[in-house]
């Protein structure tokens, strides 16, 4: 028989939270979803990429004139969009993870007061459970953005520096 314990521990976790944690849990999925494919697209795709611009680069007879160094600026730009591809959505996810807690804040304090309205200030188990559910969706939304801007920190880094260095291996010659 399977240990259904952590099944139980979210849903537990979910009740207390509210329903702005499946919110937060969407905006999180997606935010992961995009830097896992950010992390394939760097390790698989995109050294492919770079050996077929610098191969076109290095076949090209002409460095030197205006024509070479335009088409050198576009091959370098085109790279440096793919790389950056999906890294503003998660910048996006990032900043809305906090919102949605923000959000779930509201709705616990609102419990609260909902409680405090009909039953006075002295049912403080009615009062917990709105505590908690203004509580946890905002640590869910902090814990989220903050995991997900560690990795578009460095996602954005590596895009700088892979364009960079592919920049620097298009050798120009001056006319």
């Amino acid at each position: 028989m399977p240990d259904f314990e952590f099944v139980w521990a979210v849903r537990d976790f979910v009740e207390r939270g509210g329903n702005v944690l499946f919110a937060i849990a969407v905006v999180t999925a997606g935010m992961w979803a995009l830097i896992i494919e950010r992390f394939f697209y760097f390790r698989f795709t995109y050294q492919a990429e770079r050996k077929r611009v610098i191969g076109l680069w290095k076949n090209r007879a002409d460095h030197a004139s205006w024509n070479a160094h335009q088409i050198r600026r576009m091959h370098v730009s085109a790279t440096k969009l793919k790389l950056e591809r999906g890294l503003s959505l998660i910048k996006t996810a990032v900043a809305l993870c906090p919102m949605f807690g923000l959000l779930g804040t509201v709705t616990g304090m609102i419990e609260v007061f909902d409680v405090m309205a009909v039953a006075g200030s002295g049912n403080a188990r009615g009062m917990a459970s709105g505590v908690s559910k203004a509580t946890l969706p905002t640590m869910a939304g902090m814990v989220a953005a903050l995991s997900g801007m560690l990795f578009s920190i460095q996602i954005d880094r590596y895009a700088h520096s892979e364009t960079e260095r592919l920049a620097s291996n298009l050798e120009l010659r001056e006319a």
